[in-house]
């Protein structure tokens, strides 16, 4: 090969490595602004969900003031009913859905009598043999003394079941207490907790406000008849005559708001990200007191 020959082929040999070079750091640009593009797309959806969420948060909390709002309000006909009812409203760019219960429509869990506590375990599907257990270890949670009821618990039970605590022997202090006597567990007590209350102190039931789970511990009642009378009260307004029958023919009907509500609220922003809250409340009768006081608070719970 003569030298011109030679020259020329390196100088192609050159030119093609240069060429292999240049590919391969446009493919390393590509991939170095491929990985920025994702990433910061990715920083900005993260950016965008943790803004929202904290919309969603902050709405939610709003919607508790425009409940305690609502249910104050002197024009009676507007006047929201704390009987389970879902009221949605829009707050901002926030879809607000708002649920109330009067807890005078919830079984008192410091007060309420055996056989009503049989009842609504046997409503909430509680096999036969786990009532009576069940029923005894609350009342032997309550009670004062360290006396064990007939199939009850007291501290040399809770002791047996390798549980490091025993009854208080004294009254629940706060409703997810009930979790933690024995013979409870998660399932049953998410079961039992929406007819339950600490608050009302009351031995009877106002059904005007009772959930579904609470009405099923009243004589005759069915699950048809509990859906329907549901179905008629959240109809009906505040205005006329708002007087349900019971299944035994006593009148059902709404008598003013009581101290304490509890409310599910759930703020969904048009993104689709939403944040939930469970909570009870105490209201204050006074204009000149806080408005409300919280008594109990959850997150991120909802439940149809």
């Amino acid at each position: 090969m003569s030298k011109a020959g030679i020259q020329l082929y390196r100088f192609s040999s050159v030119r093609g490595v240069a060429l292999i070079i240049v590919l391969w750091v446009l493919v390393l640009i590509t991939i170095t602004v491929g990985s920025f593009s994702v990433s910061a797309r990715t920083e900005n959806l993260q950016a965008r969900q943790l803004l929202d969420g904290s919309r969603a948060r902050y709405a939610a909390e709003a919607g508790i003031a425009i409940a305690v709002l609502n249910l104050r309000n002197p024009d009676i006909a507007n006047r929201w009913v704390p009987d389970g009812r879902t009221y949605q409203l829009q707050f901002e760019s926030a879809k607000l859905e708002i649920s109330i219960t009067d807890e005078r429509g919830k079984l008192d869990l410091n007060v309420v009598d055996e056989l009503t506590l049989a009842n609504l375990l046997v409503a909430s599907g509680v096999d036969e043999d786990r009532v009576s257990p069940i029923v005894g270890a609350i009342l032997d949670w309550r009670d004062p003394d360290d006396a064990v009821r007939i199939d009850g618990a007291e501290a040399d039970e809770y002791a047996s079941a390798d549980l490091p605590y025993g009854p208080r022997n004294a009254p629940f202090a706060i409703l997810d207490e009930l979790q933690q006597v024995l013979g409870m567990d998660y399932e049953l007590y998410r079961k039992l907790e929406p007819a339950l209350t600490v608050y009302s102190r009351r031995r009877t039931i106002e059904p005007a406000f009772a959930p579904y789970e609470a009405l099923m511990v009243l004589p005759g009642m069915t699950a048809e008849i509990a859906e329907d009378f549901i179905n008629e009260r959240q109809n009906r307004d505040n205005t006329g005559d708002n007087t349900l029958l019971m299944p035994d023919g006593s009148a059902a009907a709404m008598k003013g708001i009581g101290p304490t509500q509890s409310m599910r609220i759930k703020a969904t922003m048009p993104s689709g990200i939403w944040e939930q809250l469970e909570l009870t409340i105490s209201m204050s009768p006074g204009a000149q007191q806080q408005a409300f006081r919280i008594m109990r608070w959850k997150e991120g719970v909802w439940k149809s």
